[in-house]
Formats: structure tokens, C-alpha cells, sequence
């Protein structure tokens, strides 16, 4: 059965459920965005370690250094970025501005987080081992 004999097969009542649900969709993606919590907060974690915790609203930069490399983190407009950095590809600084979500640099082994304040709780379980 070809696509075209599919939507030739559908009735008015199908055309306009599918529409529906359509708008439904895009609406929840907009509606999810003023609801999510904004960021509040960029943290570093150098070797899964917490090393730094700054406010996002505040511009500024910053020099993070591990024993296996270093990198610039630029934080500005409630938005981080690796400006600069030490390892060969260097991917982290390719990842470009990011207002929520992690950048990685893995061969220094560092972990810019820009998300809430809230403290992280027990690392060892995650959504899916419960």
C-alpha cells in the first residue's frame, strides 16, 4: 500500500484528528520550555569531583586545570562555552554556547555542567537502575 492510497483511505474525522494532534504537539513544546526550571547555576567537575559552582547571571571567565589538561570556560548572557582548551581536537570548544546540558572535554577529564543549584544527589543510581 503506497502513501498516497493511505491518504486517500482516510476520512475527514482522520484528517482532522491528525491536525489536532499536531497543534497539541508543538504547543507542548513551547509549554514544556516555560515550565522546565531555568538553569541557575555552571558547575565543573574536574575527575567527577565538584571543583566549581558559579551563578549563570554573573559574566565572566574561567581557567579550570586538571592533571591531564586545562580549558577556558567563558560564561555570559546566561550561556557557557570552552574558549579555549588543551587537548588535540579539541570538540569541547566545537560544542559552542550552551544554555542547558553538559560539555566535556574528555582527555582533560573535565565537566562543565550548566543546569540547577540543587545539589546532586546519589550519583551511583539514574533513571534507569532505579
Amino acid at each position: 500500500m503506497s502513501l498516497k492510497e493511505t491518504v486517500n483511505g482516510t476520512t475527514l474525522g482522520d484528517r482532522i484528528l491528525f491536525i489536532l494532534l499536531l497543534i497539541v504537539s508543538f504547543i507542548g513544546i513551547f509549554f514544556m520550555k516555560e515550565v522546565l526550571p531555568q538553569p541557575r547555576d555552571v558547575t565543573i567537575e574536574v575527575e567527577g569531583k565538584l571543583t566549581h559552582r558559579y551563578p549563570l547571571d554573573t559574566d565572566r571567565r574561567v581557567e579550570v586545570g586538571s592533571p591531564f589538561g586545562h580549558l577556558t570556560l567563558e560564561i555570559k548572557d546566561r550561556k557557557a562555552r570552552v574558549t579555549g582548551a588543551s587537548c588535540p581536537n579539541k570538540l569541547c570548544e566545537l560544542q559552542g554556547w550552551i544554555s542547558r546540558g553538559v560539555i566535556i572535554c574528555l582527555p582533560g577529564r573535565i565537566t562543565v555542567t550548566v543546569g540547577g543549584s540543587e545539589e546532586p544527589k546519589d550519583r551511583k543510581v539514574d533513571a534507569i537502575t532505579g
